[in-house]
């Protein structure tokens, strides 16, 4: 069985679009549910849900025997972070704040064995190498790697091609959430300013022979994207649907259920 070829990064050098589910509940069990549901790719969150590497580590295991694809986002453009989540198998990784060239370098380079990168190599210990039982996993690896990075404040928007300019980045992710905060649209990121700021983003990435991609919870929104040509496109996120479901059912047999928050946002 081929467990090193990375078949997400040649679908999105494809071109062919990824539908994608976040998976922030911090749970294998859970994690395993949402693999088998039919999405392309899962995020497995480590910037804003409570994950550890650990966490991190049981949900790779959970969804390996399934047809999808673990992208994992660190908490942070640490190296040290980056190869601990590489070595527990982690061949995609959606690496948040990223706002400028150097910063998307170093996300590079944190990726990838000497000479192409800075890697700690450690593969005898290491998952993603199955304990060195894939005899050419040092010599393949740095290829097999694919990094979204994410674009999610006005820096990193006026820096984007130069970011889309650095070898090794696949991919850039707009985080319309954090966007539209530091754009001065707290809560708002369906302001007119924010979503034509996200357009022309996509329209750039595009251009450039970059994925584009993007979580948004609004099927109308997230099809507008995809028809951008974003190729990485998130459409829920299971604690959503959880509590969403949840308020649903209760209040379908109370009246005095919470009603359900309007779904105007990314999330």
């Amino acid at each position: 069985m081929d467990i090193l070829t990375n078949h997400f990064k040649r679908a999105l050098r494809a071109g062919r679009p990824q539908i994608g589910l976040w998976a922030g509940l911090a749970n294998p069990y859970t994690a395993e549910i949402c693999a088998g549901a039919g999405f392309d790719w899962l995020l497995i969150d480590g910037e804003h849900a409570p994950n550890t590497l650990q966490t991190m580590l049981g949900q790779l295991q959970a969804v390996a025997p399934y047809p999808v694809a673990p992208v994992v986002r660190p908490p942070w453009n640490d190296f040290v972070q980056i190869k601990q989540i590489l070595d527990a198998g982690a061949q995609t990784l959606l690496v948040p704040m990223i706002q400028s060239a150097e910063e998307a370098a170093a996300a590079v380079a944190a990726m990838r064995y000497p000479p192409h990168g800075m890697r700690g190599l450690g593969s005898a210990l290491a998952r993603s190498s199955r304990w060195n039982r894939i005899p050419d996993y040092v010599q393949r690896a740095n290829d097999e790697m694919c990094l979204l990075v994410q674009v999610e404040t006005p820096q990193g928007v006026q820096a984007l091609d130069d970011i889309l300019a650095i070898e090794g980045v696949d991919g850039v992710f707009i985080g319309p959430a954090d966007l539209s905060a530091s754009m001065g649209h707290l809560g708002n990121p369906g302001h007119p300013e924010v979503r034509a700021a996200i357009d022309d983003a996509v329209g750039r990435i595009v251009r450039a022979g970059k994925a584009a991609g993007i979580l948004h919870t609004d099927p109308a929104q997230a099809r507008h994207y995809l028809e951008l040509g974003a190729t990485f496109v998130a459409v829920g996120v299971d604690a959503t649907l959880l509590a969403r479901a949840a308020e649903k059912l209760a209040a379908s047999f109370k009246q005095d259920a919470p009603a359900a928050p309007a779904a105007n946002g990314p999330y």
